[in-house]
This record gives C-alpha cells, sequence and structure tokens, in this order.
C-alpha cells in the first residue's frame, strides 16, 4: 500500500518511518509564511497553551482508513508537548495539522523540520448506529455500569 503524500511548501518533510517495524510515521513542523511573520521561524508554545502546528503536507488516506496523529514518546516525555485530538479521516484534502498542547512549565520552541508528532495509519470499521428502544445493553458483562475507577487505581 502507498500513501501518497504532496508538500505544499518546498521545505515540507514527508512522514518518515526511522524504522521498518514502526507502527508511527514521524510528522514534522514546516512554518506557514503567516508563521514566519508572526513568529519568525520558530515557533513557540508556552506552558497550558495549545497550537496548532502546521506540517506543509497533505495526505490521501485511503478509504477505509485514518490517520491518527500520536505524540511522539521524545518529545512528550522530554517537551512536555502533547498531541490533541487529531484524526485525519479519508476524503480529507487540506494541509494537516498538529494540535499541541504545551502541559509542563516552560516555554517550548518548535523549529523548522523538527519532529512534533506521529502518525499511524489505522483501518476503521464502518457501521451503522441504531436507536435501540431499551435499556438491555451488554446484559452479559460481568463489569456492568462501573466507571472511572471502578477496578481499583
Amino acid at each position: 500500500m502507498y500513501l501518497r503524500v504532496y508538500r505544499i511548501r518546498e521545505d515540507a518533510k514527508l512522514p518518515l518511518r526511522a524504522h521498518d517495524a514502526d507502527a508511527g510515521m514521524d510528522l514534522f513542523y514546516c512554518p506557514q509564511e503567516t508563521d514566519h511573520r508572526l513568529y519568525g521561524s520558530d515557533f513557540c508554545v508556552h506552558p497550558n497553551e495549545s497550537k496548532i502546528v502546521p506540517t506543509g503536507i497533505k495526505v490521501e488516506v485511503p478509504y477505509g482508513y485514518m490517520l491518527e496523529v500520536k505524540n511522539k514518546s521524545s518529545v512528550a516525555a522530554k517537551k512536555q508537548l502533547l498531541v490533541g485530538a487529531c484524526v485525519v479521516d479519508s476524503g480529507y484534502n487540506g494541509e494537516v495539522f498538529v494540535n499541541l498542547h504545551n502541559v509542563g512549565s516552560t516555554a517550548r520552541i518548535i523549529q523548522p523540520g523538527q519532529k512534533i508528532a506521529q502518525a499511524v495509519l489505522i483501518p476503521v470499521q464502518s457501521c451503522e448506529v441504531v436507536d435501540h428502544p431499551t435499556d438491555d445493553l451488554n446484559q452479559n458483562s460481568t463489569r456492568g455500569e462501573g466507571a472511572l475507577g471502578s477496578t481499583g487505581e
């Protein structure tokens, strides 16, 4: 299977799998022209701030799949930058952006070409949602209605 990627800007990097067995492909920051005017070439995410970070690429996600943008462990652990909800659906044809949250206490600078997240191509099972008339769902479950923390810490 091929994942077709178009570089919107010349300096955009293609997603890169560092090792053949890696599930995720690294995504990189690629500034937009407005980023250069507002921030210079670097991009700053302050503590408790979220920023939408451009990658400079468009991806043709095959039908029946989604591209899920996830934390890159080194970026999350060392820089306290976490990825917000990021799903790229098949059929979306715009630039891929990464929603980064700085959960640390230090402002973090992101430089052009820096790894910011990883993307995983995941099959999507389609289903039809049915309005069930009675509250008898999962009656054979031993879990019951146990919610957050119900199995202990």
